[in-house]
């Protein structure tokens, strides 16, 4: 069954209501400026935009409101076949109440509460998701890395079946002189210790269910952050015989989870220390897993939007500067009575920054690269309007220069540093350091490595191509603010993070201070500037997940 209605193809009538009222034209000044900024965070969280949510009136709004921008900073249509947008369908999936839920071993059933003490979502295009007494087999981390040495599953047949898996990477818990220690980064995610990598190999293993247990600090937020959704999924619309294995996704409660595996007479605390071993094995829980939901699905038509600045030299060598232009659209009201999610800063700051770079970048000669500047959509739902992009880009890959992306600036003035999300990953981060050091900046790795902030953001469907990357996020750790240090630093990313991120509060405020999100934004352009006029192709360092991707295409550039 189809749920409500999908979004047409953007009409000319919206172009018109749109643009010229928001739309600017680029003036004479070429440096980048914090009043346009903060004039295009304020229009983009109008009510009128709804919350910028994929699929929804607010999105048509927001991408008429783009290309008139574009179009008033002079790019050209950067889009698909001659366009400013790329078409991105959207499954979105709802589940009803659960019909069956349960866990059965030793020929006892145990009943579950949603939300509870599990939490999944589908991404089948199915109007029911059923998963019928299905056995239920330990995986360890889940993990496959034949570069890494590591196989967790060890050729075990999942057709069917129901994977289970620790959250994060197998050295996340590891003391120093256990073996493992390092092997996958330690205390900093790699790919392999996010849940959507977890999903799809056990998709690609014929499984019928993956379910991660849920702990606090290896997943680096709590199990409210896990229900949030509500049953709510969205995945890129595919064929049928293209749809994942999997009828359920999600989670296992820490408690629910243990009551599992001692009901199954399995010690889960032993299990944990075994799946951090090359010799670990899949396990069968001697379980099996029940569920049946209804499912309400729709098929969203959401677009990305491109423009582009054409290379005198070399078009076809392009640098991408991406920021996301969705937020999370109605919510239920705040203290203030506001309903509109509309992400100021995650990630109309973003949008705007890269607007700038844009503008710059126009009064200067033409560069010898292509210059695209990209608003994704989908950001929130899973990175999906970039992932349809790699799937399909419009510029190749392989002589794609670099992605720089901005998602989240801190607002609370100049700051000492620039956080480095990703450390070791690439030469970018090398620019980094030096264009940094142009201003009196020092670069700061980020602090919490363990939530792998790499993996969350639009770049990383660019970086899984071989593309070299750059990612400018302020949540990766307290700044050292030139008023105030670290500790002002880490009071503004607590109040953030801890009020405001994904809330109706992450709004345009006169508080704001820009001065430390202008450092940031011209540091990209500056990055960019670089490559723009030059020959140069960033790389990959050694010892990245990416390097070999790369290194595959290296004819390309020659």
């Amino acid at each position: 069954m189809l749920l409500g209605r999908t979004i047409a193809s953007l009409s000319a009538a919206t172009m018109m209501l749109v643009a010229p009222v928001y739309a600017q034209s680029a003036d004479q000044a070429t440096d980048i400026s914090a009043e346009k900024i903060a004039q295009t965070v304020r229009t983009m969280t109008l009510d009128q935009f709804e919350g910028r949510a994929p699929g929804s009136a607010g999105e048509d709004r927001t991408i008429g409101y783009l290309i008139g921008r574009f179009e008033a900073l002079g790019l050209e249509p950067g889009g698909v076949d001659g366009n400013w947008t790329q078409p991105v369908p959207l499954l979105h999936t709802v589940l009803g109440k659960p019909e069956t839920l349960s866990f059965a071993s030793n020929n006892e059933t145990t009943a579950l509460n949603a939300g509870k003490d599990i939490y999944v979502s589908t991404l089948q295009a199915q109007d029911r998701a059923v998963v019928e007494d299905a056995e239920m087999v330990f995986v360890g981390y889940g993990v496959t890395a034949p570069e890494r040495g590591w196989d967790d599953y060890k050729d075990a047949d999942l057709k069917g079946k129901v994977a289970v898996f620790l959250v994060n990477d197998p050295d996340f818990a590891a003391s120093a002189n256990e073996a493992v220690a390092g092997t996958f980064g330690g205390r900093a995610m790699t790919y392999y210790g996010r849940w959507t990598y977890k999903f799809e190999e056990a998709s690609r293993r014929g499984a019928v269910a993956a379910l991660i247990i849920h702990e606090t600090e290896a997943a680096g937020y709590g199990w409210s952050v896990v229900e949030s959704p509500q049953a709510e999924n969205y995945g890129i619309a595919k064929l049928s015989g293209e749809m994942t294995s999997l009828a359920l996704q999600g989670w296992i409660s820490g408690e629910a989870a243990q009551n599992l595996f001692d009901d199954a007479g399995l010690d889960l605390a032993k299990l944990r220390v075994a799946a951090r071993t090359k010799n670990f094995k899949p396990v069968s829980i001697g379980a099996k897993f029940a569920a049946a939901y209804p499912v309400k699905q729709e098929v969203v038509k959401s677009q990305n939007v491109f423009g582009k600045i054409t290379g005198k030299l070399r078009p076809d060598e392009t640098i991408i500067y991406g920021a996301h232009w969705d937020a999370y659209g109605e919510g239920p009201p705040d203290k203030d009575g506001k309903i509109y999610r509309a992400g100021a800063n995650d990630d109309a700051l973003g949008i705007a920054g890269i607007m700038e770079i844009a503008r710059k970048f126009k009064s200067m000669p033409q560069p010898d690269r292509t210059i695209v500047i990209a608003a994704w959509s989908a950001e929130e739902r899973g990175l999906l309007g970039s992932e349809v992009y790699a799937q399909a880009p419009i510029y190749p890959v392989e002589t794609t220069v670099a992605n720089l992306a901005i998602d989240v600036l801190q607002t609370a003035g100049k700051a000492k540093d620039v956080i480095l999300v990703g450390q070791g990953q690439g030469t970018l981060e090398d620019d980094l350091a030096k264009f940094a050091k142009s201003q009196g900046r020092v670069v700061t790795e980020e602090s919490l490595p363990e939530r792998g902030l790499f993996f969350r953001a639009d770049h990383f469907s660019l970086a899984k191509r071989g593309v070299p990357v750059l990612l400018m996020m302020s949540l990766a750790g307290a700044s050292d603010l030139v008023d105030g240090g670290k500790v002002a630093g880490q009071k503004w990313m607590d109040d953030y993070t801890g009020n405001c991120y994904h809330a109706a509060c992450d709004a345009w405020s006169p508080d704001w201070d820009l001065a430390g999100a202008l450092q940031d934004i011209n540091v990209m352009f500056d990055i960019g500037n670089s490559l723009a006029y030059s020959a140069h192709w960033p790389e990959w360092k050694d010892g990245s997940e990416f390097k070999e991707l790369r290194d595959a295409s290296a004819q390309a550039r020659r």
